[in-house]
């Protein structure tokens, strides 16, 4: 347990692709990717790990996760639309992903929305979920070692790991759980217009 701090430190809580990083210009994939690299690419576990790589951009623009590209080149707001890609994939399924992003997609292509705000009140909400985080990791460090402190073995520090991995493990299910749960209502509204 005396690692955590270690390593949340490297997993770059507070890195997300902000709007300055964004250029004003449109990009051809070999650069769409390279920024991402430049920008994620030691948040990887390890070396074979890929940030984005052609068929992921290739999948996505054929998921209809973004809307359709112009001559081959990618705009801020599908730069932008692959950040909020990139964060959703470690928890939602690509099909889940299409149906969270659908409506934005539509309201880019019907010049309907400020991407831009959206996309800084995503970064405003990221970086205090990361903060709170922190906090709770203060929190779950505690209660791990008052548990430990009851069981026979109480100077074992794999079995610390091993809660805190299970702990954690849990609470992201939860998380995810909801969000799923979340994606499946855009589906019923959806389906409830459909009908109307």
């Amino acid at each position: 347990m005396e690692k955590i701090h270690e390593i949340i430190e490297k997993i770059g809580l507070h890195t997300n692709m902000t709007l300055d990083e964004i250029p004003n210009i449109d990009l051809y994939m070999d650069q769409v990717i390279q920024l991402f690299e430049n920008k994620f690419g030691d948040l990887k576990r390890n070396d074979e790990e890929k940030v984005l790589t052609k068929t992921m951009i290739n999948n996505y623009a054929k998921g209809k996760l973004i809307f359709p590209i112009k001559n081959k080149k990618y705009s801020k707001e599908h730069l932008l639309l692959m950040s909020l890609i990139y964060q959703l994939k470690g928890a939602l399924s690509i099909n889940d992903i299409q149906v969270t992003l659908d409506g934005i997609n539509k309201r880019i292509t019907n010049e309907d929305i400020e991407l831009d705000s959206f996309y800084n009140s995503y970064l405003t909400l990221s970086h205090k979920n990361a903060t709170d985080f922190n906090m709770d990791i203060e929190d779950r460090i505690k209660d791990i070692k008052e548990e430990v402190t009851k069981m026979e073995d109480k100077h074992s520090p794999y079995l610390e790991q091993v809660l805190m991995i299970s702990s954690l493990v849990h609470m992201s299910n939860l998380y995810r759980k909801v969000a799923e749960k979340l994606v499946d209502e855009i589906v019923i509204e959806k389906e409830a217009k459909r009908h109307r």
